[in-house]
């Protein structure tokens, strides 16, 4: 299986050697692609640097800073492009270990669809987090397992891989989330489309170096989004049994 890394990067010049190279270590033979948005501290051209000496690394530039989701996208289709037959997607920060590459392939590898790196599964680990930021992830997560369905315990997690046979099913230029709503977005998608999805233990760790990219609107946005996915499959759902007593 021909393995794609998508990396987006907005200023992560402290970060982009060291997560690269601990990349390379952990899959040999996987590709990376570094999606860059124009990050003024010269990230993209370090990236570009650091390919030469380890391999297989590539470079997406774009203009401007547009989003995680808009990232992602794009990287997906670029390797969708190219041929590539799964997809990673993680954080240029280490905030997600590259050790654990290695389990989430093995379970795309197995027969899954999509991998979610879960923190909350037996063996998960959050070691720096307070009490009130675990409350906040772990209610997000509920509400929106509740008001969506999903069987997953994470569906926020940024660290997963796809099988690209599912993407290529998905109207990836249609989906306009960004930050946690995209990633939610994206299983109830791969879930539409009766794609199997599965869950492994990881161990998330806050950012040493560098900003962090999370805002208030982020989540604002995904729990609005949430609501109106919510209230749409609730809508689909009156709508088929209403159709279903007629019938009958």
């Amino acid at each position: 299986m021909r393995v794609l890394v998508v990396l987006p990067t907005y200023n992560e010049s402290e970060n982009i050697d060291r997560v690269l190279r601990r990349i390379r270590a952990a899959v040999p033979e996987a590709g990376v692609l570094v999606v860059d948005d124009g990050s003024p501290d010269g990230t993209a051209d370090m990236a570009e640097q650091i390919g030469k000496a380890v391999g297989q690394i590539d470079v997406l530039r774009r203009p401007g800073k547009s989003g995680l989701g808009s990232a992602y996208r794009a990287g997906f289709a670029w390797g969708l492009q190219r041929g590539w037959d799964a997809m990673v997607e993680m954080d240029a920060d280490l905030s997600h270990e590259p050790e654990a590459l290695g389990s989430l392939i093995g379970a795309l590898d197995a027969g899954n669809d999509l991998v979610i790196g879960s923190r909350y599964v037996p063996g998960g680990e959050i070691p720096d987090w307070s009490w009130h930021r675990r409350l906040l992830s772990r209610g997000g997560n509920v509400y929106a397992a509740a008001l969506l369905g999903l069987p997953v315990t994470d569906s926020t997690s940024g660290f997963r891989a796809y099988r690209a046979s599912i993407l290529a099913q998905l109207d990836l230029d249609n989906l306009g989330a960004e930050g946690y709503g995209f990633q939610i977005e994206m299983v109830h998608q791969v879930l539409m489309r009766g794609g199997t999805v599965t869950e492994v233990p990881i161990r998330f760790v806050d950012r040493v170096d560098g900003k962090s990219k999370m805002s208030v609107h982020i989540v604002v946005e995904a729990l609005g989004l949430v609501t109106l996915w919510g209230a749409q499959r609730a809508w689909r759902s009156v709508r088929h049994s209403l159709l279903h007593r007629r019938q009958g």
